[in-house]
Formats: structure tokens, C-alpha cells, sequence
């Protein structure tokens, strides 16, 4: 499928003070490291100037946030549309004035905040968010899919969010607001929809300072043992089945190893696909989460569901067209 012909349009609201760039490589920007063209993107000063950039698009054209990258996938043929870059941008981390009485302290944390950065920042608070140490994205991302590990899930410790529509306007909901489940947030009023998060307040149990730190470096070593780091990959492929998990499924399968172009079936963690080589196209991964898929099917009866978005399409069009 070609992509619809390229929007034009010049953002009109006062001066915009972050940067705007054309046929940006996403491979640069998703830890998969592979991948197509951005039409355009954007990296906000801060929240005020995103929202003034989101009231500045035409209300068709396409837009994607993007953390780290490390839960994604841009098709080969690019994004014919904007791209918002998060880290590092909505970058705010404090601990908020609180009128309760509670013990543990209110965090705000912005969309584009590290989640690793929020599990340390909570440590030294005294509090316990290490799960967070072993999440690779954004705190704007762990919000839109309620990113978990090791027996913990972000929306748990959620008090309230922050989020930013189309027309720039910014709302704030508290959980209840959500359909929240393993891997899966949904607004309650459709209206919302098209919200992103733009950062959440959180609340995490207290414990020692030193017992803190010491769990992050626990779960990190876990981590570093038990999944292929040295190479690009975007974490969890598909979710856990109920009552099962995804890698012991493919692992029975006889999948572990198996490759298609420069992607390939961790041999460490069956639930990882890495570019090994380094030469994978998002259409060698994108081929192999498919054929993962089948074959699980075939074998077990289980269809397993993707945790990674794929966005995109497959046959570049909007440079070649003369944009």
C-alpha cells in the first residue's frame, strides 16, 4: 500500500521554540535500530511549546510520540507524517508540594522522563519503584501500555495523569478514567482517545534508602543476565499468555536461533528478537514476528499478541514524490 500524498502546511502559531527537522532516519531513534524515513519531526522546548505546536498541524495530519524507541517499529516505506520526540524533552522529574498526610512522597514525572531515572530518583526518596529500573523507555510509554516486570506494573503506583490532545489543551485524569490491564490502557470516553500522556503522578511504597538502591541493582543484574543487551533489540516482543509465557511457547516451538534476513529468535531469551548483525530491515523483523506468530499458533493453539508497535508502511513514497 503507497502512502497518501505528503501533507504541506507551515506551523503558524507564535515562534515555536523547539526544532523541526524533514526525512529523519528512525533508525537512529528506535532501539531496534532499523527502520524507515520520518516525513518531519519535532523536539519540543517543553510542554507549553508542544502544545503550541500541536494547535499549529492540520487536524489530518498524522502524529506519533516517540520515548526511546525501545517499543517500536517504523516500517521500511517511513511515517508520512509528524513525529514528536519525547526524551529529553519532557524531561521534568520533581518531588510535588502534597497536602496529604501520606507518607510516601508525590512524584511527577513527564512523558519524556527515562523510567530507569524515575526507579533511582525514587530510591533516594526512600521509595521503591525498581520494576522501573528494568523498563528501557519513557515514563510516557510505560503509561500507554502499562509497562511492568517482575511482578510490578506502572498504573499500580499511579495517582493522576497529565495529558495533551490535538488542539494543544491539557487535561488531567485520575486512574479511573482508564481501562487499565496487563499491557493495555484504554480511555473510558472515546473523546479521549487521541490523548497522549504527557506525564503522571506517582506514588511507590517506602523502604530504606540503601534497600532501594540495592533492588535496582538486584533486578539490573537480572536483567543483564537473562536478556540479549549486547545487541539492538525493543525488550518483550509479545505479551505473556495467561498463565503462561510467551518464550517458553516459542522456545518449544524450536525457535531459538531462528533468523530472517538480519533479524533473529534470541538464542538468550526466546521472547527477544535482536539485529544481531546489525543489517536487519524492519521488514526482516517485521516477517519474523509474523512467522513467530504462525508457528506458535501451529504448535500450541496460542496466538501470541505484540507487545511492540509497528507503524508505518511498507513502500516509500513522500520523498520520491517531490516533497
Amino acid at each position: 500500500m503507497m502512502m497518501n500524498e505528503p501533507r504541506q502546511f507551515t506551523p503558524s502559531l507564535p515562534a515555536l521554540r523547539g526544532q523541526w527537522a524533514e526525512h529523519v532516519s528512525m533508525a537512529k531513534h528506535v532501539s531496534w535500530r532499523a527502520g524507515g524515513v520520518a516525513r518531519r519531526t519535532y523536539v519540543p522546548a517543553d510542554l507549553g511549546d508542544l502544545a503550541a505546536m500541536l494547535a499549529s498541524l492540520p487536524s489530518d495530519e498524522p502524529v506519533l510520540f516517540v520515548g526511546l524507541g525501545s517499543n517500536l517499529l517504523v516500517r521500511d516505506g517511513g511515517y508520512n507524517g509528524t513525529i514528536v520526540f519525547l526524551h529529553a524533552a519532557l524531561n521534568e522529574l520533581r518531588v510535588e508540594s502534597d497536602d496529604t498526610q501520606a507518607m510516601s512522597p508525590l512524584i511527577y514525572a513527564e512523558a519524556g522522563v527515562a523510567s530507569p531515572k524515575v526507579a533511582r530518583f525514587a530510591a533516594n526518596l526512600g521509595c521503591d519503584a525498581a520494576f522501573l529500573a528494568g523498563i528501557p523507555g519513557t515514563i510516557g510509554g510505560a503509561l500507554a501500555m502499562n509497562a511492568g516486570c517482575y511482578g510490578a506494573e506502572t498504573w499500580s503506583f499511579v495517582e493522576k495523569v497529565c495529558t495533551i490532545d490535538r488542539a494543544g489543551v491539557r487535561h488531567a485524569h485520575t486512574p479511573q478514567a482508564y481501562e487499565i490491564g496487563y499491557r493495555h490502557v484504554a480511555p473510558v470516553n472515546a473523546a479521549a482517545v487521541s490523548d497522549v500522556f504527557a506525564g503522571a503522578w506517582f506514588r511507590f511504597p517506602v523502604i530504606e534508602k540503601s534497600v532501594a538502591r540495592d533492588n535496582i541493582k538486584v533486578l539490573l543484574q537480572k536483567r543483564v543476565a537473562s536478556q540479549p543487551l549486547r545487541w539492538p533489540n525493543a525488550g518483550s516482543v509479545f505479551r505473556n499468555p495467561t498463565g503462561d509465557f510467551a518464550a517458553r511457547l516459542i522456545e518449544v516451538t524450536g525457535l531459538k536461533g531462528f533468523a530472517i534476513g538480519g533479524a533473529e529468535v534470541s538464542t538468550l531469551h526466546a521472547n527477544f528478537i535482536v539485529n544481531q548483525s546489525g543489517t536487519a530491515t524492519a521488514g526482516d523483523i517485521e516477517q519474523l514476528i509474523a512467522t513467530v506468530q504462525a508457528r506458535v499458533a501451529t504448535a500450541t493453539g496460542v496466538h501470541l499478541i505484540r507487545e511492540v508497535r509497528i507503524v508505518g508502511d511498507a513502500l516509500l513514497s513522500f520523498i520520491s514524490s517531490g516533497s
